[in-house]
C-alpha cells in the first residue's frame, strides 16, 4: 500500500509529510519512505497553535477556525509530497493524519480522560480525494489508553534487536520512550510512556530570554556557554510527574510556556545568567530521561535510539549520553530509519 503520513508535534514548527510503501502484516512488516518533506508553518501559525494550547488565550471561535485552516495546510503538504514523488493522488491508498495536539486532560490519578488534536480530516480528504484516517490519540484514550506515546507499536515492529533490550527515545516538545524487549524474548512486552519535558521548556526559555528573536537553542550553543545549577536541577527533578508510575503521558498543559516563564524568573532570582538558565533546563530534560530509565526500565538497555528535534542539540545529546552510560546512544539513521520523518511514517 502507498500511504501518506502527516505529523506535527508539540513544538508546532511545521508538518512532516512522508509517502510510504507498507508491505506485509504484523509482526512482519516492511516500511519504506519513498518521499519525505517538512513544511514549515506559514507565518503566524506557530503562535496561533501555541496560543490554542493555553486556556487563558484560547477561544472556541479561533480554535474552530484554526482546525479548518490546518486542514488546508495539511492537505497541501500531502499533495506536495505526492507530487514531488512523481505520482498523482489516485495512486495513493490512504492518508494518516496525526493532526496538531492542543490539549491532554490528565486527571490527578494520572488517567487521561480526553485529548484534543485539531486539523480537520474532512478538509484533507476533500482537497486530496484520498481517504483520510485521523483521531489516533482519541481512539487510544477511548480504549483505555493514555493517548501517548503512539509510536511504540511501530517501534516494536521495526526496531527490536535480536538479542538485547533497546530504548527508543524521542525528544520533541515532550520526551517519550519505548523500552523494547529483544526478538528472542517472546514473553515480555514493550513499555512506553512520556518521560517529561523534551524541548518545550528549553524552547520557551530561549524565546523568553531573546525576546522572541530565537525559537530554540540552535546546535545547543546557548546551553554550551552556561553552567548547570546542580542544586536547582535537583529541586526541579522533585516534580511529582517524574515519580508517577507508567503508563503516563504529559504535554504543554504541565510543561509548557507558562512553566518556562516561571523557570526563567526563578533562574534570575538565583542569580543565573541566560546561558546557565538554558543549560540547567537542558540538563533537566537529560536528567528526567535518565531518571525514568533508572526507575522504570523493565531491564537494562544496551542501546538507546535517539530521535526528534532534541537529537539535533549537541549539548542535550552530550548530557544524555553521559547520564545513560554505558548504554550506547545511537541515531535512527544508524539502525536504518530517517529520524526526521519517522513519526510521519508511523502515522
Amino acid at each position: 500500500m502507498l500511504i501518506v503520513g502527516l505529523m506535527s508535534g508539540t513544538s508546532a514548527d511545521g508538518i512532516d509529510a512522508a509517502l510510504c510503501e507498507i508491505n506485509g502484516a504484523p509482526p512482519h512488516v516492511q516500511a519504506r519512505i519513498i518521499q519525505a518533506i517538512t513544511c514549515v508553518y506559514p507565518a503566524g501559525y506557530q503562535q496561533r497553535i501555541l496560543d490554542a494550547c493555553l486556556p487563558d488565550r484560547s477561544r472556541v471561535d479561533s480554535l474552530c477556525q484554526l482546525n479548518a485552516d490546518l486542514g488546508e495546510i495539511f492537505a497541501a503538504a500531502a499533495l506536495r509530497v505526492i507530487r514531488e514523488a512523481g505520482l498523482t493522488p489516485t495512486a495513493v491508498d490512504l492518508i494518516g493524519s496525526h493532526g496538531q495536539t492542543v490539549w491532554h486532560n490528565v486527571q490527578p490519578d494520572g488517567r487521561v480522560s480526553a485529548t484534543l488534536q485539531i486539523t480537520e480530516a474532512a478538509v484533507i480528504a476533500e482537497r486530496t480525494g484520498i481517504t483520510t484516517v485521523s483521531n489516533f490519540r482519541p481512539r487510544d484514550v477511548a480504549a483505555g489508553g493514555q493517548g501517548a506515546p503512539l509510536t511504540s507499536y511501530a517501534d516494536w515492529l521495526l526496531l527490536r534487536h535480536p538479542d538485547h533490550w533497546r530504548a527508543v527515545q524521542n525528544i520533541g516538545g515532550m520526551g517519550n520512550v519505548t523500552f523494547l524487549p529483544p526478538i528472542s524474548d517472546s514473553i515480555r512486552s514493550p513499555l512506553a510512556f512520556d518521560t517529561g519535558p523534551g524541548n518545550a521548556l528549553i524552547d520557551g526559555a530561549v524565546s523568553r530570554i531573546t525576546g522572541g528573536k530565537l525559537a530554540y537553542d540552535r546546535d545547543g550553543l546557548i546551553a554550551a556557554d552556561g553552567r548547570i545549577d546542580e542544586n536547582w536541577l535537583t529541586e526541579l527533578l522533585n516534580h511529582p510527574y517524574y515519580r508517577r508510575q507508567p503508563p503516563k503521558t504529559t504535554g504543554r498543559e504541565l510543561f509548557g510556556a507558562g512553566l518556562a516563564d516561571q523557570l526563567v524568573d526563578e533562574g534570575y532570582r538565583r542569580g543565573l545568567d541566560d546561558p546557565s538558565i538554558v543549560a540547567t533546563l537542558t540538563a533537566l530534560t537529560a536528567a528526567s530521561i535518565a531518571d525514568a530509565y533508572r526507575r522504570f526500565a523493565p531491564a537494562p538497555v544496551s542501546e538507546v535510539i535517539l530521535g526528534g528535534g532534541g537529537a539535533r542539540n549537541p549539548s542535550l545529546v552530550k548530557m544524555l549520553s553521559e547520564r545513560l552510560h554505558p548504554a550506547a546512544v545511537l541515531t535512527h539513521e544508524a539502525v536504518g530509519l530517517d529520524s526526521d520523518n519517522k513519526e510521519a511514517l508511523v502515522f
